[in-house]
């Protein structure tokens, strides 16, 4: 039999019991700073993917079309820091910082985000597996992504008004809207499947991120900007100017920027962060099934 002494310092070196040098309160706080599991951030995720899934399409409408409109201030800052600063080389590292903002408000303001459900909405499918949960999910990136988009023309629309904002500022909108709009087909796939990638890590981190929330936002965006890759929101916001100021056709905005783009952000986002990230803890989710199920 085992001395009680020895049985306590075993049980105190046991990681279930924290560390053996800290008292009780220190072992609270050091929980309290320590990250959380894989398995904990996946199910944070898929709780929010299982209440958006049961909202009701005038609520999701609504939050998409606000998240739209809000999108539309990423493209009102950088027009309004490209009009502030020189053509020069290092003009675009700056005036990328004006593309987080729409996606801080966003993100922060709780409002519907279509590449955001391409993770949130998907993990409940994965891990449920059944019809009804992919109708759920197919209807929720419809309504989501029809209001995003409705959204981001009406901020075009406004912003186009004359007299609004002063010839330098008109300007910057024009040459950011053409640059929304990229010639070749597949090049502006490829660089939407990265920025769908990097949105969906962004919500795969922001559970764990804390105080440090806007900072990951800010640096994750700031990155699909400054790469010139292609977000189906933030992005259509510049298209759609560059369709209603007549220096693009509705079929550029379709076939140049939409299709392409809405492409790459699902796989982006689908593929590479949805599937890979719940297939690794997969087995993790099995096991506890099983245990829950022995121990029933």
């Amino acid at each position: 039999m085992d001395n009680p002494s020895e049985t306590k310092a075993r049980d105190a070196d046991s990681p279930k019991n924290g560390s053996p040098h800290l008292d009780e309160h220190e072992q609270d706080q050091a929980k309290e700073h320590a990250a959380p599991r894989a398995l904990v951030i996946h199910e944070i995720i898929r709780e929010d993917g299982e209440l958006e899934l049961e909202r009701t399409n005038g609520a999701l409408a609504l939050s998409g079309l606000a998240g739209g409109l809000s999108m539309g201030f990423s493209f009102l800052t950088e027009a309004l820091l490209r009009a502030s600063m020189p053509d020069s080389p290092w003009r675009h590292a700056v005036e990328s910082f004006g593309y987080c903002v729409g996606f801080i408000i966003v993100v922060l303001g709780r409002q519907q985000l279509f590449t955001e459900s391409t993770l949130t909405a998907i993990l409940p499918v994965v891990t449920r597996r059944n019809v009804k949960t992919v109708l759920a999910a197919a209807r929720l990136w419809a309504v989501v992504l029809t209001a995003n988009i409705a959204g981001t023309w009406a901020f075009a629309a406004i912003v186009h008004a004359p007299n609004v904002f002063t010839p330098d500022v008109t300007a910057a909108f024009a040459s950011l809207s053409k640059e929304a709009i990229p010639p070749l087909f597949f090049s502006t796939l490829a660089k939407a499947f990265f920025a769908g990638w990097l949105i969906a890590l962004m919500v795969w981190i922001l559970p764990s991120a804390r105080s440090a929330r806007i900072l990951v936002i800010l640096i994750i965006t700031y990155v699909v900007s400054l790469a010139h890759l292609s977000h189906i929101v933030a992005g259509s916001a510049e298209a759609a100017y560059g369709v209603i100021s007549g220096t693009a056709s509705f079929g550029n905005y379709l076939v140049g920027f939409l299709i392409p783009t809405l492409i790459g952000n699902i796989l982006g986002g689908v593929l590479l962060v949805t599937i890979l990230n719940h297939g690794s803890i997969a087995p993790e989710m099995d096991q506890n099934a099983r245990e829950a199920e022995t121990s029933a």
